[in-house]
């Protein structure tokens, strides 16, 4: 690292940002936290957490910046509209672990190596549980030789692996989105299928379990619908976003046939038109209005 003193600054308090910021606290890290609602920041400071009042402060004396933002849009904001770009030391290293689309990553990176700061685009994969447990999956493009020196501090939140280059971490989380959201619709449908026809869905489920249909989206998701707990923790809102990234980024590689990524991300829109912002696993309900189905 850079001389100094050696800090992590997070940048996102939120339901993911908080968790993983409190791994690196338990971890004996001294962190510095900035969110744009306080009190969220606050909630770390009984922890050891230092608190400040504004993103360019919090990364100051920072070697590693650790971002976990909404969007692309916020992203941009909070480097380039708050101050952060220029407070950042040369030999910084700044990882945006939020989901972004990989263009805006890629720019991002080529506007903080003017001042001599290295950018890792490493969105993650596994929820609040895996952020607080620390087993999130992270999907590091950039420089190899910057993730290395970031990667200690990463693992303490997970399993870090560098993809690639500048824009790659982004690419790997969109091919999660659209691996996880094609199956929690075809989970879905096939529950469907099952419980119109008579059969438990429960039982399906149960018995589908072991088999090649086997996956952490049948065992999870699965049973989130087969009991209808569709309470938010992962937000259709988000999958959507993640999606369309997903379709850009597909056009601008001239990708002209993604069917089942743009299948899914109109279902996701339907589901929020018609129901809101329900957890991704009630991709079920919007299958049953197709169907004409009451709940």
């Amino acid at each position: 690292m850079s001389s100094g003193s050696g800090a992590v600054a997070f940048l996102g308090i939120g339901l993911m940002g908080s968790r993983q910021a409190k791994r690196l606290l338990d971890a004996g890290i001294p962190l510095v936290v900035w969110n744009r609602s306080r009190e969220k920041a606050e909630a770390l400071a009984p922890f050891g957490a230092r608190v400040v009042e504004t993103a360019a402060e919090a990364v100051r004396e920072a070697d590693v910046v650790v971002l976990m933002l909404e969007n692309g849009r916020i992203v941009a904001d909070v480097l380039f509209s708050q101050g952060v770009a220029e407070a950042l030391r040369p030999g910084t290293v700044l990882v945006d672990m939020s989901s972004i689309n990989p263009a805006e990553a890629q720019d991002h990176a080529h506007r903080l190596a003017e001042g001599g700061v290295q950018h890792i685009d490493a969105p993650v994969s596994g929820g609040t549980v895996g952020a607080e447990q620390g087993t999130l999956a992270i999907m590091a493009g950039g420089d190899e030789l910057a993730f290395a020196r970031v990667k200690p501090i990463l693992e303490h939140m997970g399993r870090p692996v560098h993809v690639g280059p500048h824009g790659a971490g982004q690419l790997a989380k969109l091919a999660n989105q659209i691996i996880v959201g094609v199956t929690i619709g075809a989970v879905a449908e096939a529950l469907l299928l099952a419980e119109r026809g008579g059969a438990d869905p429960a039982k399906v489920r149960e018995a589908l379990r072991g088999g090649f249909a086997e996956s952490r989206i049948l065992e999870l998701h699965g049973q989130r619908m087969v009991e209808r707990d569709f309470v938010t923790k992962g937000r259709s809102v988000t999958h959507l976003k993640d999606l369309d990234n997903a379709l850009y980024a597909a056009e601008r590689l001239t990708l002209n046939a993604v069917p089942y990524t743009a299948l899914t991300a109109d279902l996701f829109r339907g589901l929020i038109d018609h129901a809101g912002d329900l957890d991704h696993s009630g991709l079920l309900v919007e299958l049953e209005r197709l169907n004409g189905i009451a709940a």
